[in-house]
């Protein structure tokens, strides 16, 4: 099983195939799930001295964790007065700064481990109409004044243009604390570290079931691993294996598009600055620069399940409203794939047993927020599991309708939140 095709995968960095998991093996954890939450898990705990095993259906990061946008983005996408609402201002306030750790935790790893994932500082969150721009203040001061978090610049029209070669944009927030990387290349490089800290990986290996005990057998189709503790990492692709945490859980179809090389001297008239960029709109777009003068431009998503037709044709046209002096340039990769949606759009951790831990509901704030998930985790594993459990206070509800209607009932409601983002 190889990486979809895509200009992640085009220029990732070497990394071994890994045989799937044969015969009975001992643990004192396994991980289900290689994406950066289960790499990370595995590292945290195998720094600890835990003997670990991490399993893996396809290949490490063949999901979300390396095919996403990239983006390294603080908070959550469910918006602080949400996580107020359930519990409190305080516990809210220590989740805000558990996501800004996370960027820190970012640096930190890739810096120590020597990953070379293109990982460079910056990113704004752009204006498209005056409301926006109502918006994004009103933000920056909330921040500022609940949260202590003070990276943040208000930029007009005229400073988002110096950066930006586009009149689509009213104005900016930008931030120095957030960031961008090559997602596929900082997944492997999390996996190589993991391994050489002693973590046994084993990929081709889903895993079919469960068996609960003090002692957890985790089942695939040649093997079994027998674990004192389990953390599942399986996010968007839980599929069959606990169809509670499944329902809890929507799929979204999310896409990106690469450019043809357009030189340094081009994409840097485009953007001058390495920054990662996302709008506010509901149905938003974003983009950046790739180290070899690309611009990558993503964010149509399909709430249906199913790949549109013409994707590539669809985000092609989104991009020139940005950019139309890139009409003349070709698409030369497009890929999806899906990220993990709650209804709160908080994340979702928890336990299905004293001994079973899990990781999901990132909805889009994945790239920082999971590697802190896994620190958690082995805080948690290792007895210190207060900064976990402070997520296990968030409530979650299944999506309506079930398995048959559930889809047809989101897609109705994002159509409505569709059209609010043309008022």
């Amino acid at each position: 099983m190889q990486h979809i095709r895509s200009y992640y995968a085009a220029s990732a960095n070497p990394a071994p195939l890994r045989e799937p998991l044969r015969g009975d093996v001992m643990a004192d954890v396994c991980v289900v799930g290689g994406g950066i939450a289960g790499c990370s898990t595995a590292l945290h705990l195998a720094e600890r001295g835990y003997k670990v095993v991490l399993l893996e259906g396809k290949r490490i990061a063949w999901g979300a964790s390396g095919r996403s946008g990239g983006q390294a983005i603080f908070g959550f996408a469910a918006g602080q007065d949400k996580l107020v609402a359930q519990v409190g201002r305080e516990n809210a306030r220590r989740m805000f700064d558990v996501s800004v750790e996370a960027l820190d935790l970012l640096k930190e790893r890739v810096a120590r481990h020597a990953i070379d994932c293109d990982l460079h500082w910056g990113q704004m969150h752009v204006a498209i109409k005056p409301r926006h721009e109502t918006e994004l203040k009103a933000w920056r001061e909330e921040l500022a004044a609940d949260y202590g978090y003070t990276s943040l610049r208000w930029l007009g029209r005229d400073e988002v243009r110096s950066l930006l070669a586009t009149d689509r944009y009213t104005g900016g927030l930008h931030d120095t604390r957030s960031g961008h990387l090559h997602p596929l290349n900082y997944t492997l490089g999390l996996a190589a570290a993991a391994e050489a800290a002693g973590v046994r990986i084993f990929e081709g290996s889903q895993v079919v079931r469960l068996e609960h005990g003090d002692t957890v057998a985790v089942r695939t189709a040649e093997g079994i691993v027998r674990a004192k503790h389990v953390a599942l990492c399986c996010n968007a692709y839980m599929d069959e294996l606990s169809p509670k945490l499944r329902a809890r859980i929507m799929p979204v179809g999310t896409y990106i598009v690469a450019t043809e090389p357009l030189g340094q001297a081009r994409i840097e008239a485009l953007m001058r600055e390495n920054i990662g960029v996302t709008d506010v709109n509901w149905v938003l777009d974003y983009f950046r620069r790739s180290a070899d003068h690309r611009l990558l431009f993503g964010g149509r998503v399909s709430y249906s399940g199913l790949d549109p037709l013409n994707t590539e044709r669809a985000t092609r046209a989104r991009m020139l409203k940005v950019f139309p002096q890139l009409v003349d340039v070709q698409i030369e990769y497009a890929w999806g794939g899906y990220v993990d949606i709650t209804m709160s759009r908080a994340p979702d951790f928890g336990r299905l047993a004293p001994n079973v831990y899990y990781l999901q509901g990132f909805s889009g704030h994945g790239i920082a927020l999971t590697g802190m998930a896994g620190k958690l985790v082995a805080e948690s594993i290792a007895g210190q599991a207060e900064r976990f459990d402070l997520f296990t206070k968030l409530e979650h509800r299944d999506f309506p309708g079930g398995r048959a209607l559930r889809t047809p009932a989101l897609v109705l409601a994002m159509l409505w939140f569709r059209l609010k983002d043309l008022l």
